[in-house]
């Protein structure tokens, strides 16, 4: 498999979560390259405790905007930022969902 430039380029950050509660265990590591992002997952999964795992506990990656290496904890802020504005953004406007217009 080739990666693009845009791939080894571009920042990734790994994103630790929970699949049963939903919970975000916020980012972990901001890493270049997607191939690098992937091979940390792995080697995270890999020393991760099998409670912790059957707790839920999964990784995965995100293409991101952060900068690689930057502290996780400002990382999740801003990422949380973020999907805050995005959401924001997304919503219908309250008073037109209440007051569609009217079809004739």
């Amino acid at each position: 498999m080739s990666l693009t430039r845009d791939e080894t380029k571009a920042s990734y950050a790994i994103i630790r979560h929970n699949i049963r509660t939903y919970e975000s265990g916020g980012v972990v590591l901001v890493v270049k390259g997607k191939e690098n992002a992937e091979l940390r997952v792995k080697h995270f999964e890999t020393g991760q405790s099998s409670e912790d795992r059957h707790a839920g506990w999964r990784y995965f990656v995100e293409k991101s905007d952060l900068k690689a290496g930057m502290d996780p904890a400002e990382a999740t802020n801003l990422r949380q930022m973020k999907l805050e504005i995005r959401e924001s953004q997304a919503q219908p406007d309250p008073m037109s969902v209440a007051n569609p217009p009217r079809q004739n």
